[in-house]
């Protein structure tokens, strides 16, 4: 047997004992068969000798893509100093130094009188103290989220997310172009949503008390990568503060550079009360926080904890990857990145009629897929039809064997990509912040052919 079949059988073996033994639960792992064995920058090898460019890099977690030399650096002088590695809530000077970098990149009205609680090891945890927070803080029960929301898998976060059944949550209209709600998109259908949202708050009669907050996305990710418009955004924050609900910005996804600003609020210019963040926070490992504003900091020692919130090695990592991204300007390198990206998956789009809208912020970019061959499903509701465009007028139907489809020929072409949306028919981009201009184009050329054979394909 030859090398490159030996290591296609070893390969093989992994992922055959992986299905025998893990969970049915597994994600990932079912669209994406390999087993990487090494890992830098974009590229990931493969056990079985194959390279990919990885643009899903940990579900937005690695910013500066695997191993960055910041990164490594950062680990291996912690793990040479003897520090403590585990030290539950204790002050520690790698603590200090992650709390002093990461209050350097806050939004100003909101680091000016920050607290900090530091986690369980992810996202969903941050959310579910974030929720704790506000509810103790106010004394409410209730809570506003949005249509299409996504913000962790443990009880408290999946009520709050667009998927949930049995919930305290009142489901608010999250406004899009290509799917909006109100069948008009653009700056009318954001307006109505946020009238909808007022209306419902101030009607004594809607069945919503005063809630214990709001909790949104400033750009939803696994909703389908759909960004919030900036007016929509500074109306939901008029729109709470004037009755005294705090607003929980969720920045798992959206931080650190990855939409262009460094965290996606400033954007809009408003400044939340609550920020959740996670993922590349830990410049690649487990690390989750919440910060709030200080008169929020109302409950009791023991209110939120848990055993692995003193992650050292996760600090150090994040401390170098939030300084890294400052200093290098990589939040102005992902909009300048990112809208070149856009542009040419718009050309692309025009050659396509398989892709419905192309969309995103920064580098979180994603590309809906449709029938072509259906006929829309939402009717225009505004009572001045000219001012609905025809893509929000008349959306074509999800496609979302095609979008699986294009998932496998991009796996072919040695492209990683996931996909996201209500109907998983979105191909989502989330390469690292430190592509270079080469690698972006590579990244969209291996897109392009496995577009036009997964659509080849699927329509025969």
């Amino acid at each position: 047997m030859g090398r490159s079949a030996a290591h296609s059988a070893a390969q093989e073996g992994i992922l055959r004992r992986q299905s025998a033994r893990e969970s049915a639960a597994r994600t990932y792992a079912r669209a994406l068969p390999i087993v990487p064995v090494r890992a830098r920058g974009l590229t990931i090898e493969g056990a079985d000798g194959q390279r990919y460019l990885d643009c899903l890099s940990g579900a937005g977690t690695l910013a500066l893509g695997h191993n960055h030399p910041v990164v490594l650096e950062a680990i291996r002088k912690v793990l040479d100093s003897g520090a403590p590695l585990h030290i539950l809530d204790l002050a520690t000077p790698v603590k200090d130094a992650f709390t002093t970098e990461l209050f350097r990149t806050l939004p100003r009205g909101l680091a000016d009188r920050a607290r900090i609680q530091f986690c369980g090891p992810a996202g969903t945890d941050a959310v579910e103290a974030a929720l704790k927070l506000v509810r103790t803080a106010t004394g409410r029960g209730g809570m506003l989220a949005f249509t299409g929301a996504y913000h962790g898998m443990t009880a408290g976060a999946l009520e709050a997310s667009g998927g949930a059944s049995d919930v305290r949550v009142a489901r608010l209209p999250y406004p899009q172009d290509y799917r909006c709600p109100f069948g008009i998109g653009g700056e009318r259908g954001a307006d109505l949503a946020a009238r909808w949202t007022e209306s419902l708050l101030d009607d004594t009669k809607s069945g919503v008390p005063a809630p214990a907050g709001m909790i949104l996305e400033p750009v939803q990710g696994e909703g389908g990568v759909i960004p919030a418009p900036d007016d929509w955004l500074r109306r939901m924050r008029e729109i709470t503060a004037a009755r005294s609900i705090p607003l929980i910005a969720d920045e798992v996804q959206t931080g650190v550079g990855r939409t262009g600003t460094f965290w996606a609020v400033e954007r809009s210019g408003i400044v939340p009360d609550v920020m959740v963040l996670s993922k590349a926070i830990g410049g690649s490992l487990p690390l989750a926080v919440v910060v709030y504003r200080d008169d929020l900091d109302v409950w009791p020692p023991g209110a939120h904890a848990g055993t692995f919130r003193g992650n050292q090695l996760a600090m150090a990592a994040g401390a170098a990857t939030l300084a890294y991204v400052r200093e290098n300007h990589l939040a102005e390198r992902a909009t300048t990145l990112g809208t070149r990206m856009l542009t040419q998956l718009r050309s692309l789009a025009d050659e396509h009629p398989s892709v419905g809208d192309v969309r995103g912020r920064g580098l979180m970019i994603g590309v809906e897929l449709v029938d072509p061959t259906g006929v829309g499903s939402v009717v225009a509701a505004d009572p001045e039809p000219e001012a609905a465009t025809d893509r929000s007028a008349s959306p074509l139907p999800p496609a979302p064997e095609l979008a699986a489809a294009v998932q496998r020929e991009c796996l072919r072409r040695g492209l990683i990509v996931e996909l996201g949306g209500r109907h998983s028919s979105v191909v989502r981009l989330l390469p690292p912040l430190t592509i270079t201009d080469e690698q972006a184009a590579a990244i969209l050329d291996r897109l392009a052919d496995a577009l036009t054979a997964a659509v080849r394909s699927h329509h025969g």
